[in-house]
């Protein structure tokens, strides 16, 4: 019985396809397939009950998820704790939103070069539900978002805040009074997809008054959304870091509310009970690395 064999198993289970399998560990389906029957033999038992379409286990299958499970968390953990840095190998699947794509994402992965340089990465950017999702699926290994979730089945850091206000363009004519829900949802709103924890914590702020707002556009981009609000389309929900030079220029102002809205949590989350995997000495890294606002304790 090999690691290479247990690790195969792990992942069969966990993205419930052989072929899935196969795509996580860079390996044909049919080496996969191989290394499996390999293991079963070696231990003397069925681990799948082959007559399903999916990779359903037996009981002895179950039995063994388990064992496998804490083996390749002490195998990492021993890499981590006794290997040199440069000695640790493999691939991290990752989900960022936007606004760390555009501030320090590129330190982190400068970062995790120079500490794991054998260590190969793949990033995606999306909406903090949707990689959420996809964490939940085992498709992705950590999540750097906006959110506040607190799960039992995910470990999470916290990366700081951002300050996010609402803003408009001077041309829409607000003043320096303050505005309530009632007021603004007079105005076009220019939101995030659904998808979107933004998308959330705006809604809540003019539900907060039992009032709806009209949407001109719900946007998947805040770069996108803030080129509209400067155009004079409507009222954003946009991070005061990224519209510095905008605000400058005229081209963007707050709009002072009543109840303002919380500055934004940023997390780093991956799945829980893998103390040692490489995903969670990324978030660490992650941690250290990011420049956003810090919380007292944290």
């Amino acid at each position: 019985m090999t690691l290479q064999q247990l690790e195969t198993f792990f992942w069969t289970v966990k993205l419930g396809s052989f072929s899935a399998a196969a795509e996580r560990l860079y390996a044909t389906q049919s080496a996969v397939s191989m290394r499996l029957r390999e293991l079963e033999r070696t231990l003397g038992v069925e681990l799948f009950d082959r007559t399903h379409r999916t990779a359903r286990l037996t009981p002895k299958g179950r039995d063994l998820m388990d064992y496998a499970s804490r083996i390749l968390d002490l195998s990492t953990e021993l890499e981590h704790r006794i290997g040199a840095p440069e000695a640790v190998s493999g691939t991290v699947r990752f989900g960022v939103a936007e606004l760390v794509t555009t501030t320090w994402l590129p330190r982190l992965i400068t970062v995790i070069a120079e500490r794991y340089p054998n260590v190969r990465l793949e990033i995606e950017e999306a909406l903090t539900a949707e990689l959420m999702a996809s964490l939940r699926e085992a498709e992705l290994e950590l999540v750097l978002a906006p959110g506040h979730t607190r799960m039992p089945e995910l470990s999470t850091l916290s990366l700081g805040t951002v300050d996010f206000q609402l803003m408009a363009s001077p041309s829409l004519g607000f003043d320096e009074r303050t505005y309530s829900p009632h007021e603004l949802a007079e105005y076009p709103i220019i939101g995030m997809k659904q998808a979107s924890f933004l998308f959330a914590a705006l809604e809540d702020w003019f539900m907060s008054e039992h009032v709806r707002c009209r949407y001109l556009a719900r946007c998947k981009s805040v770069a996108v959304a803030a080129s509209m609000t400067a155009s004079g389309l409507g009222v954003s929900y946009l991070p005061v870091r990224s519209c510095t030079q905008e605000i400058a220029q005229g081209k963007l102002r707050v709009v002072k509310v009543t109840n303002p809205l919380e500055p934004v949590e940023f997390i780093a989350a991956c799945a829980a009970g893998h103390s040692y995997s490489l995903a969670r000495a990324i978030a660490e890294l992650a941690r250290k690395v990011s420049d956003f606002e810090r919380i007292e304790g944290a």
